[in-house]
C-alpha cells in the first residue's frame, strides 16, 4: 500500500506550475482591464490544480496498466511500481476531476457564463483520453496539442473571461506564451523518456521527431514564450518583467543543448517547471501593476 508521501509524489507536484501559471497570467490580464475578481481567480486556480493532479493520476493509471511505466526514470509511478492498486489510482484521478468539476460549476455560475460548462466537460474528457481509453491521443504524438489548448488557451482565456467577461489581445498573447512553456515541460519529459516510450510503443511527438529535432522544438517553444512577453510588453510595458523569468530557463537550455540523456535530463525538467512558474507570476504581476501605475 502506498504511503502518503508516495501518493503526493505520484501527483507529480513539480508539474503544478502548469496549473498556477495560466491563472496568474489570466488574472493579470483581467487586472490590466481593471475587471479582476480575486474570488473567481481562486476558483479558477482550484479548477486548474485539480485538473493537473487528476491528469497526473490518470496518466499513472493508464500507463501503468499498459506496462508503459514498467521501466522508467523520473517521478514515482504508483501503478507501474506496484505501490498502489490500479483501481485506487483511477479513483484518485476521478476524485480530482470531480473537484475540478464542482469548482468549475461554481465559477461559471458566478461569472454568469453557463456555456463554459461545456468547455469544462471537454477539458475533463480530454484529460482522461490523453492516455486513457482504447485509443489515447498521447500515444499518437498529440499530447503537446492537448497541453497547448487546455493548459494554455483554455486556462488563460477562461480565467480572464470569468473575471472580465471578455478577452483581449493581451490575454491571447499570454495564453500563447503559457501554452508554449507548458508544452516545453511535456517535450522535456518526453525527450527524457524516448528510449522507454519507443520500446513500449508509445509514439509521443518526441519519439516521432527523434532526439535532435525534439531539442530544437524545445528551444523554439521557449523562444515563442519570449516573443509573447515582448508582444504583451509592447502593449503594457510593466509586463516586460516576464523576461526576468528567463534566468530560470538558462540551466535547462544548457542541459538540452549539451546533449544530456535519460536521468541527466531530470534537472532540465525541473528548471523548465521553474521557468513556467516564474513566467506566469512575473507576467501576471506586471499586468497587475498596469492599473496601479496608471
Amino acid at each position: 500500500m502506498a504511503t502518503l508521501k508516495q501518493w503526493v509524489d505520484g501527483a507529480r507536484p513539480r508539474t503544478l506550475p502548469a496549473a498556477i501559471a495560466p491563472v496568474a497570467v489570466g488574472t493579470g490580464a483581467a487586472y490590466a482591464m481593471e475587471d479582476a475578481n480575486p474570488g473567481n481567480a481562486l476558483l479558477a486556480a482550484v479548477v486548474a490544480l485539480a485538473l493537473q493532479v487528476g491528469v497526473n493520476y490518470a496518466n499513472d493509471y493508464s500507463d501503468g496498466i499498459r506496462g508503459t511505466d514498467d521501466d522508467r526514470v523520473g517521478p514515482v509511478r504508483l501503478v507501474g511500481q506496484k505501490l498502489a492498486m490500479p483501481a485506487s489510482v483511477k479513483m484518485a484521478a476521478f476524485i480530482c476531476f470531480g473537484i475540478a468539476g464542482l469548482a468549475g460549476l461554481a465559477l461559471v455560475t458566478l461569472a454568469n457564463a453557463p456555456w463554459m460548462i461545456l468547455v469544462g466537460l471537454v477539458s475533463i474528457i480530454a484529460a482522461w483520453k490523453y492516455t486513457g481509453g482504447s485509443n489515447p491521443y498521447g500515444y499518437l504524438g498529440l499530447g503537446e496539442v492537448f497541453v497547448f489548448i487546455f493548459f494554455g488557451l483554455v486556462a488563460v482565456l477562461g480565467t480572464t473571461y470569468t473575471q472580465a467577461g471578455r478577452i483581449d489581445a493581451i490575454s491571447v498573447a499570454g495564453a500563447i506564451g503559457v501554452g508554449a512553456v507548458s508544452c516545453a515541460v511535456l517535450v522535456m519529459n518526453n525527450l527524457r523518456d524516448i528510449p522507454g516510450d519507443r520500446e513500449s510503443g508509445k509514439r509521443t511527438l518526441a519519439v516521432r521527431m527523434g532526439d535532435r529535432a525534439t531539442r530544437i522544438f524545445y528551444l523554439v517553444l521557449l523562444a515563442t514564450s519570449v516573443a509573447a512577453v515582448i508582444a504583451i510588453g509592447l502593449m503594457q510595458p510593466p509586463a516586460f518583467l516576464g523576461l526576468l523569468a528567463l534566468a530560470a530557463a538558462v540551466p535547462a537550455i544548457r542541459v538540452v543543448t549539451g546533449g544530456a540523456l535519460g536521468r541527466d535530463l531530470i534537472p532540465a525538467l525541473a528548471s523548465t517547471g521553474r521557468y513556467l512558474l516564474a513566467y506566469g507570476v512575473l507576467v501576471g504581476f506586471g499586468l497587475w501593476l498596469v492599473p496601479v501605475l496608471a
